[in-house]
Parts: C-alpha cells; structure tokens; sequence
C-alpha cells in the first residue's frame, strides 16, 4: 500500500485491508467502500433517509462515540471511493480514494 498526497490510497489487487473507523464525538458517522458512482447514488438515499442503518460488508453506521472495523480484500482493479455519506459530512471532506491496481 502506497499513500499520495492528494488522500488517495493505491493497493494491489488481492491485498486485505483492515480499516478502523470511529466516530469521536457527538454526532453519527458512517464510513462506506464503493465506487464513486455507487456513493453518489447512496448519498441521494441518505438525504431522503438520513438515520439509514448500515451493517454492511463495505460499510458500517457509527454511534457517537464508537469505533468498528472493516476488512476488505480488493479483488477487482479500479478507483473506489471511501466516504461518510451523512448528510453534510461528504462536503465537510469526509472522503478519499483508493486505487486498486
């Protein structure tokens, strides 16, 4: 795994990643793994159904002040997107990239 500067994160293919993701203070937070396309049409959703409960295997909703972890192992070459798709949390900058090669 490689790192640039611009928040993206550059992995092989077949490489397993855990990712902790946590939610420190008061508000919810979510973290979601998918393509950019597949976030924007998930964002539009959480805008009608904002309190969207997610238990996924790309995905997990926080509670206030808790933590949970993801494994995922890239199987397919491409750019993806992790995000937090609450309301408002997307344009607060809660994104990045990841490249799959």
């Amino acid at each position: 795994m490689s790192e640039r500067r611009d928040r993206c994160s550059i992995f092989e293919r077949s490489y397993s990643a855990r990712s902790l993701a946590w939610s420190r203070g008061t508000q919810a937070h979510e973290f979601m793994l998918a393509t950019k396309e597949e976030n924007v049409t998930h964002g539009k959703l959480m805008e009608r159904f904002p309190d969207m409960e997610h238990d996924d295997p790309n995905g997990k909703r926080l509670a206030p002040q808790t933590s949970s972890d993801i494994t995922w192992k890239f199987t397919k070459k491409g750019t993806f997107e992790f995000a937090c798709l609450i309301p408002g949390h997307y344009q607060a900058g809660m994104h990045g990239l990841i490249m799959v090669k």
